[in-house]
């Protein structure tokens, strides 16, 4: 323990792109350990067995790693309370969820998925919130056991208390209170044998030691469950700090259907790490204008955990743009920035790869910068004029890119081959030759009918970039089809 005793973790799942919402409760969790001489943890939370990849680990620690975050334990570095994986600690958990149900505060439920499924069509018909009704809260124990004998599948699920409410007090909303039939029979154990995430979380951070959980408010609803579990196990909660939820300007929720919220989005159009924690920083500190431009240090010197907003966090673009544009101008040497700069260009090997396609296609070096420069490009400004030259009109140009985008998101590993037999079976499903499918896609993301080889630069830029690129496009286009009648 450290002397101050203080310890918070970092706990993302690796179901998809790091998300700049992961990057903002990261920073939080940094900066108050550095505040109060602590410990900052991170752990993977990946108990979504089916969502959960290798690769999207890679790149949550790649980008927080980008982001400057340093940890003192994790699954990279090790430490005293590993392992920091939960896939690797599924033998810990089942001794926590046998206590729960040997003191009478946890139960069997071997409801199958079409019946939970019709509870919940039958409480939506009824204006009720979908919430497990107790259809096996009251069963026998020989039933139970029988039952578990028969290799019948089930579930372990907690007790909630039927009248009352639970109050706590939190780090940034003060005092609460839910009432407890407002909560759910919360899962704890899933029938494959791993935790959920709610009775893994509880038991991690008991083991290892962490004395303030700073996450996102959509969290706050949960706390109640949290509550339970510690009881229900006997052991002291730790202090729980709900941040507000980053928003768009309009208020409402960051999500990468309306802006890139990638963190590898943000890499790959050249911010600056130093600059985007400085933007989601300033959310955490009081300053007079014209002290915006902070460091990690000074962000540290500044932070304030105890006169935080409730506001929530507006995501402004245009500031990010111009904190950015400062670190460049104010903050990097002339060397400092042409490294930087090599530094990007080779990121995810895109200089590289992108010469190694463009060498059979070129007669003079002064051509390469037509060929490639889509590869480096911020934003392409991409005119409707520019699908002119594509035999399809625009209304089966824009079915083609709004098909393809949420087929894209389906791939787990963004390559070269698994982008190429995505799209042959978007076109298949779709009835439609490849080359009517990839035609459009071409101008999307390279700007141009003519460019290089599609599948290799849709890996070369990666998944953000190509998913804002077709977002893009399909505004472009979706304004020569006009409004639906």
């Amino acid at each position: 323990m450290t002397a101050s005793g203080v310890r918070v973790r970092i706990a993302p799942s690796p179901t998809g792109e790091p998300h700049v919402g992961t990057a903002y409760i990261a920073l939080f969790n940094y900066l108050f350990a550095k505040k109060h001489g602590g410990e900052f943890i991170l752990r993977i939370e990946d108990t979504d067995a089916t969502r959960s990849t290798p690769e999207f680990e890679k790149k949550v620690l790649d980008a927080l790693k980008w982001c400057g975050l340093k940890w003192s334990e994790g699954p990279d570095v090790g430490g005293p309370y590993g392992p920091y994986r939960q896939s690797d600690r599924k033998h810990i958990y089942g001794e926590y969820v046998e206590k729960i149900v040997a003191a009478g505060h946890g139960f069997r439920c071997f409801c199958t998925p079409e019946r939970l499924e019709k509870m919940r069509e039958a409480q939506r018909a009824a204006n009720l919130p979908p919430k497990y009704d107790g259809h096996c809260l009251n069963l026998s124990a020989d039933e139970v056991s029988s039952r578990m004998t028969a290799g019948e599948p089930s579930v372990v699920r907690m007790k909630i208390p039927a009248e009352g409410s639970c109050k706590f007090t939190d780090g940034v909303y003060g005092d609460v209170e839910i009432p407890w039939d407002a909560v759910d029979m919360q899962v704890l154990l899933k029938a494959d044998g791993m935790p959920t995430y709610h009775m893994a979380n509880v038991v991690d951070d008991h083991l290892m030691k962490i004395t303030h959980v700073a996450r996102g408010e959509e969290w706050l609803a949960s706390v109640p469950k949290h509550i339970l579990i510690y009881r229900y196990l006997g052991l002291e909660p730790p202090v729980f700090m709900h941040l507000s939820l980053m928003r768009n300007a309009d208020k409402s929720k960051l999500s990468k259907r309306k802006n890139p919220t990638s963190i590898s989005y943000y890499t790959a159009l050249g911010y600056i790490p130093e600059a985007l924690m400085n933007f989601l920083g300033l959310f955490f500190v009081q300053i007079a204008e014209g002290e915006e431009l902070m460091t990690m240090d000074e962000l540290t010197e500044k932070f304030d955990p105890e006169n935080l907003s409730k506001a929530g966090a507006i995501f402004d673009i245009q500031k990010l743009d111009w904190l950015n544009g400062r670190w460049i101008r104010e903050k990097l040497s002339q060397e400092e920035f042409q490294h930087r700069v090599l530094h990007w260009a080779m990121e995810n090997d895109r200089l590289k790869a992108g010469l190694a396609l463009s060498q059979s296609r070129i007669s003079k070096l002064g051509e390469l910068p037509d060929l490639t420069g889509f590869l480096f490009k911020s934003d392409l400004n991409l005119d409707p004029s520019a699908f002119a030259k594509i035999k399809s009109p625009p209304e089966e140009i824009l079915e083609i890119l709004n098909t393809v985008q949420p087929d894209l998101e389906k791939i787990l590993e963004w390559n070269v081959e698994s982008i190429e037999a995505e799209l042959r079976a978007v076109a298949d499903r779709m009835g439609k030759k490849l080359k009517v499918v990839v035609a459009p896609l071409f101008v999307a993301i390279s700007g141009s009918s003519r460019s290089l080889p599609l599948f290799d630069s849709m890996a070369i830029l990666g998944r953000a970039v190509v998913r804002q690129r077709l977002k893009l496009a399909s505004q472009a286009v979706a304004s020569l089809v006009g409004p639906k009648n």
